[in-house]
């Protein structure tokens, strides 16, 4: 298997279950309450680790109460953070979560009080060591000289980049990734009505994927050439909390493996739509093919 890198970050997640989401200036009691490790870069490490691959994250870990939980979490998933960068003053990334057990959704108001991980942090890792290196789209000027850095001084590692929200300049990013992954928020906050509408607007020799949640998902090949996989609902949706980042951790899966890029598609609706008909990323591989 492969040796992976992610940068982006962790958080502490703490997930409320309610019935139904509430009305504005209402009160409602949750049904359950729990705590998660969660954050886009290390969740998809968590997937691609229990599908074999040796994981390393870097992020910024601050010392503080929270931290260790996310560490304890980490180290059950085997993700390697040796290429963190550790700070003493600050407050770790936390979401808190009101999942919808009506509907499977989930609504998330996010604090942070986090520097993000930087180029010069970036400079220190050994690079040579991965076979695949993802990053959040976000801190977009540093990413953009992380990109940069890899084309020219180790142009044969793949890279990817997910662009799940809009942020100021993050198309910057998009001529420099191996393969792009879309979300459906980020189409739709800039005003595609669907996913091939987006898909079609990129520079020609882009590859690149759009989920479309119940629709499934797009992608379109350096060609230009477009696929779609249908999604494959599960019995009941119970948890949709990370089924973008469940998706792309398939999706690198099949891409590692040298698979074609339709397989590979095919691979991440099915796993991300297997995720949210459980709970959490617990034993998510384990009664899949892949």
């Amino acid at each position: 298997m492969a040796t992976l890198l992610a940068i982006g970050i962790a958080t502490l997640d703490i997930i409320n279950t309610v019935d139904s989401y509430p009305e504005e200036d209402s009160e409602l009691r949750a049904l359950s309450q729990s705590q998660a490790r969660g954050g886009n870069a290390t969740n998809t490490l968590t997937v691609l680790s229990q599908l074999g691959h040796q994981c390393h994250w870097g992020g910024v870990l601050i010392d503080e109460a929270d931290s260790q939980f996310i560490l304890d979490d980490l180290a059950l998933s085997n993700i390697n953070i040796s290429n963190c960068k550790r700070l003493s003053n600050g407050k770790m990334p936390t979401s808190y979560i009101t999942v919808s057990q009506q509907t499977g959704s989930r609504s998330i108001v996010h604090h942070r009080d986090c520097p993000e991980y930087g180029f010069d942090d970036f400079k220190k890792i050994d690079i040579e060591q991965f076979d695949w290196i993802h990053f959040e789209g976000r801190n977009i000027d540093d990413t953009l000289l992380m990109l940069q850095h890899l084309k020219q001084h180790h142009p044969d590692i793949p890279c990817s980049v997910e662009i799940e929200k809009p942020r100021p300049n993050i198309e910057q990013l998009f001529e420099l990734a191996t393969i792009l992954m879309f979300s459906q928020h980020y189409a739709q906050a800039n005003d595609f009505e669907n996913a091939t509408d987006l898909l079609n607007s990129l520079a020609n020799n882009i590859t690149a994927t759009c989920t479309w949640g119940e629709q499934g998902a797009w992608a379109i090949d350096n060609s230009g050439k477009l696929l779609h996989s249908e999604a494959i609902p599960p019995k009941q949706v119970m948890d949709t909390l990370g089924a973008g980042d469940t998706f792309n951790a398939a999706l690198i899966h099949s891409l590692i493996d040298n698979n074609a890029l339709q397989h590979a598609l095919d691979n991440a609706c099915k796993l991300a739509s297997y995720k949210c008909g459980q709970q959490g990323f617990a034993n998510l591989t384990q009664n899949i093919e892949l």
